[in-house]
């Protein structure tokens, strides 16, 4: 469902935390996850002030994630995660549990340590393969802009992906030293906008260590500049954290008195 632009954006703290919790990927991926775990986390997902746009979690998980949700709330597993091999079985026996759970959602990392040892066919393969696996779902293709560090390797995976029918651009997974930063998502957002047959289609998604309604702000902020206003829906952005729904409660129940101020600079 569309949500409209809150009015105030972006200089109300209120706005910004709203518009986060509704593009909101609720996250759970500690390796010691169970059930109980991911209940606690569904029922997070139902927050008094609305619903996440989606939890992400293992796809052993998936099916107990969505026998706990309303249909509203999507449900995302991860695929070839965190490590991004260039295993296509494995990647591809992840995307299969996925699909065969009901998830709506499948976050996969892209082969990031091929790509930087120039074998572009490994990770076109493994793309390729995961797409064919899960027809009909969402596939965010995750880049670990983190490892792969210069803008132009940044690019290529972005384009590779998109290459391979990727639905969303994701930063990060938040298991290695630098996650999200806006220099990356720039150069994502950038690729994303400049290419005709994806431009209004494939959005992005901002995951790894944000925390906060600020920073959830900046990343908002840039994709509003490179995508234009109405790309800021569940259906073009997400922020994918584990933490970031405490501070969005805290701004939106009065109990935070946040600075708004988007991080040091991109």
């Amino acid at each position: 469902m569309n949500m409209p632009l809150p009015t105030q954006w972006p200089n109300h703290p209120q706005a910004s935390a709203r518009l986060a919790l509704a593009c909101l990927d609720l996250t759970s991926l500690n390796t010691s996850d169970t059930e109980v775990d991911i209940a606690a986390l569904c029922q997070r997902a139902q927050s008094p002030f609305g619903p996440v746009a989606a939890v992400c979690v293992w796809p052993r998980l998936a099916a107990f994630a969505r026998a706990h949700l309303p249909a509203t709330i999507g449900v995302a597993a991860v695929a070839n995660f965190p490590h991004g091999h260039a295993d296509v079985d494995a990647a591809v026996l992840d995307a299969a549990q996925i699909v065969q759970a009901g998830a709506q959602e499948v976050d996969v990392v892209l082969p990031y340590r091929s790509l930087m040892a120039g074998d572009e066919r490994a990770v076109a393969a493994l793309l390729n393969a995961v797409r064919r696996a899960c027809p009909g779902l969402l596939l965010k293709v995750i880049l670990e802009t983190g490892e792969l560090k210069t803008a132009a390797l940044i690019a290529r995976a972005c384009q590779l992906s998109l290459d391979a029918g990727a639905d969303f651009l994701k930063t990060s997974t938040g298991k290695t030293p630098v996650s999200a930063t806006l220099e990356a998502a720039r150069v994502m957002l950038g690729t994303i906008a400049a290419s005709p047959t994806v431009k209004n289609r494939v959005g992005f998604k901002a995951s790894g260590g944000i925390r906060t309604v600020a920073e959830a702000a900046a990343y908002l902020a840039l994709t509003q500049e490179l995508f234009g206003a109405q790309a800021l829906t569940p259906q073009r952005f997400r922020i994918g954290a584990s933490s970031l729904l405490n501070d969005i409660e805290a701004v939106l129940s009065g109990a935070a008195a946040p600075n708004n101020a988007p991080p040091s600079a991109y």
